[in-house]
Parts: C-alpha cells; sequence; structure tokens
C-alpha cells in the first residue's frame, strides 16, 4: 500500500531530477561521500546521515507522507543484496 500520491516509477525520476540537477554539487564532498541523502521529492528538503531510516524519519517529522527518494553519495546504489556497491567517480 502506497501513501504516496506519486508511483515509485515517478519517485525515483524526480528524485533523481533533483539530486543531479540541484543537490549533488552541494552534497558530494570528501566528508559526505558513503553517507545517505534523502530528498523530499515535492520541497526539496534533505537530510544527509549515516543511516537511511534516520535521514527518513528527519524529513517525516514536518510532513508523514512525504514522498522520499534516497541515494548513497558518490555511490551506484543505497544497498546491494547478492552484487557490490562501488564507487562512481573519484
Amino acid at each position: 500500500m502506497s501513501f504516496s500520491k506519486f508511483s515509485d516509477e515517478e519517485i525515483t525520476q524526480r528524485g533523481k531530477e533533483l539530486y543531479y540537477s540541484q543537490l549533488r554539487s552541494q552534497v558530494e564532498t570528501p566528508e559526505n561521500i558513503g553517507k545517505i541523502v534523502s530528498i523530499n521529492i515535492e520541497t526539496g528538503e534533505y537530510e544527509i546521515g549515516d543511516d537511511l531510516i534516520i535521514t527518513s524519519m528527519k524529513l517525516r517529522k514536518n510532513n508523514s507522507k512525504a514522498a522520499l527518494w534516497s541515494e548513497r553519495i558518490g555511490f551506484n546504489a543505497v544497498y546491494a543484496v547478492g552484487g557490490s556497491v562501488f564507487r562512481m567517480t573519484e
């Protein structure tokens, strides 16, 4: 059951657009590489931290039904199951 008015595909598309067009240059710093950034795709608000649950909970304090998208800064995936997470660029 989805609580969001957006489909999973829309959340992914909007999240990637926000990250790569607006946030990446601000958040992809040496001290943030490997951390999680969670983004409210409607407002552009974001939280950076070491834990996906914590960054998501911080964003949901203001809006419990916010549509969120997350990225591991500098890597190809947040988590990997049966594969590997690799660094995108150095």
